[in-house]
């Protein structure tokens, strides 16, 4: 357990160290391999991290500098280095001791080729020649220089290289406007309906309401004067007979 919480306090400490004050300079934008503009990424020297003298240093100061360096080689997303330091801080004092003098140097100088090889995949013409190059000379501080400076000198001359997309300007269709034409639409005139004679044409309305009722007081009183005439005729008749 006393363990455990040595390694927490040192691995504390590791990420409160200061950097180196080449490594907090800001940087100017780079180009990435789509040729936008980002951040550049930038690979610290890891012989300026050893601050210390490995042969005189304490056990303490050396696990304290492992973790430090561990910790930038996981930012850094290094794949030999990280792994090789996790084994040694696993290990015993003379391991590490053994390992940051000697090993530690050359574990990151792969890793500084590989990430270099790296920059091969879909460059142009001018990062291919400056990446073999530096994979040619393979020392460390010319691989560091490519990764930090060089690929990204060569990927803007690639990218300044490349011809300018001209975009098609597609004519916009005009639509044409149909004239507006006000349409005046005429009232359909309702048929004047005039009470007529039946059998007129057309088929007048039937006549309705208080003509009606005139009308058929009119025939009714005729009819009783004739029913009366009817009947006197008949009396004057039956007399005159007998």
């Amino acid at each position: 357990m006393r363990w455990k919480l040595s390694a927490g306090v040192l691995v504390a400490l590791a990420f409160l160290i200061p950097a180196a004050p080449a490594a907090a300079q800001a940087q100017v934008p780079g180009l990435d391999p789509a040729c936008q503009t980002v951040e550049r990424k930038v690979y610290k020297d890891f012989r300026e991290l050893i601050t210390i003298d490995v042969d005189t240093a304490t056990n303490a100061e050396l696990r304290l500098l492992g973790y430090r360096l561990l910790a930038e080689a996981q930012a850094e997303s290094l794949l030999v280095l990280p792994k090789a330091i996790e084994d040694r801080l696993n290990g015993t004092a003379d391991d590490l001791r053994a390992f940051l003098k000697s090993d530690v140097q050359d574990r990151w100088q792969t890793d500084l080729r590989v990430k270099t090889n790296q920059a091969m995949t879909g460059a142009g013409p001018n990062v291919r020649a400056a990446t073999q190059k530096a994979l040619d000379d393979g020392s460390i501080d010319v691989l560091l220089a490519f990764l930090n400076t060089g690929l990204y000198d060569a990927r803007a001359l690639d990218c300044a290289a490349q011809p300018t997309a001209t975009p098609t300007v597609q004519p916009t269709p005009t639509a044409s406007a149909s004239p507006s034409a006000s349409t005046t639409v005429a009232p359909t005139a309702a048929p004047s309906v005039s009470p007529g004679a039946p059998g007129g044409e057309g088929g007048g309305l039937p006549v309705t309401g208080s003509d009606t009722a005139t009308v058929a007081a009119i025939g009714g009183t005729l009819l009783l004067l004739g029913g009366v005439g009817y009947v006197i005729g008949r009396r004057r008749r039956a007399r005159f007979v007998a």
